[in-house]
């Protein structure tokens, strides 16, 4: 039996009909047709289904949808400023090749946006800790680190807003 449910879903209000069992990454892909979150191991090991529950990360793999209502949710659709704008993040993990399949790489970003959203300047250590839970199988992390250094930089010289 399908129960409502009402999720503010990259800032806007979408109202659901979900089956109690279904997880939100499920309901995010299937029925609010947003696959850019990912489905990978689907027990919560491997970080690809990352995305935030009212500003904070979890996985979407763990998380019931009918647990989600009347919260909000950011996926990687939904972190960039403007429809025709990425998001620095997005931006600085193109320009330093920090992704190669980027199968993991929504993930990544969305949980790299939480950790820039807490700490502005984080360190190398800091950053690896961070994405402790975000597995990649293809670039080794360093690209990836050293494109959220160089978005923390960027983003303090321009006193720009991590949103």
């Amino acid at each position: 039996m399908a129960m409502p449910v009402t999720i503010t879903i990259n800032g806007e209000a979408r109202d659901l009909a979900v089956a109690p069992f279904r997880t939100l990454l499920d309901v995010l892909r299937n029925e609010a047709g947003l696959t850019g979150t990912k489905k990978g191991c689907d027990v919560g090991d491997c970080g690809a289904c990352t995305v935030l529950l009212d500003g904070e990360p979890v996985n979407a793999c763990l998380v019931l949808a009918v647990e989600v209502d009347g919260r909000a949710v950011t996926t990687i659709e939904g972190i960039a400023p403007e429809p025709d704008r990425l998001h620095p993040l997005q931006e600085s993990f193109m320009a330093l090749g920090a992704s190669q399949c980027g199968f993991c790489t929504p993930g990544i970003i969305v949980m790299a946006k939480a950790l820039l959203d807490r700490n502005p300047d984080p360190t190398e250590d800091e950053i690896r800790f961070g994405l402790a839970g975000n597995i990649c199988r293809c670039t080794g992390y360093t690209k990836i680190v050293e494109a959220i250094r160089a978005t923390a930089r960027q983003m303090a010289a321009a006193g720009q807003p991590r949103e």
